[in-house]
């Protein structure tokens, strides 16, 4: 029988159980979910590695931003230390009008096309 709109007796407890098995299915999911996405613990071998691999990442950056290094000697790009590159940039930059001419002939030269290949006669020819 309802009373209120809600049901009463048996049939209330119906709904009840059917909320706490919906809950407990919830429940099982996640923990499973969990156990399947958990990934392994780390052993000590494993966080050598890791800080092995971290260090050598920070020298080869640390020598990377710190050192002088061609990056296409064809094209005389190089990689210069930001204090450097700073300072020169300083000197140019004094003489605006020459500073900027010589910035776009280098952007110019740094893109420009490589010479075409030159066309294979075809063997059908």
């Amino acid at each position: 029988m309802r009373r209120n709109g809600f049901p009463s007796g048996n049939g209330l407890w119906v709904y009840v159980g059917a909320v706490v098995v919906a809950l407990g299915v919830v429940v099982l999911m996640v923990t499973a979910t969990r156990r399947l996405v958990t990934p392994p613990d780390l052993n000590a071998e494993r966080v050598a590695e890791r800080y092995k691999a971290l260090e050598e990442v920070r020298a080869v950056a640390h020598q990377a931003e710190s050192s002088p290094a061609w990056i296409n000697r064809e094209k005389g790009i190089v990689r210069l230390p930001i204090p450097v590159a700073l300072e020169l940039a300083e000197r140019e930059w004094r003489n605006p009008a020459a500073a900027r001419a010589n910035l776009i002939e280098r952007v110019r030269k740094a893109n420009e096309a490589p010479p075409a290949q030159p066309e294979q006669p075809s063997p059908y020819e």
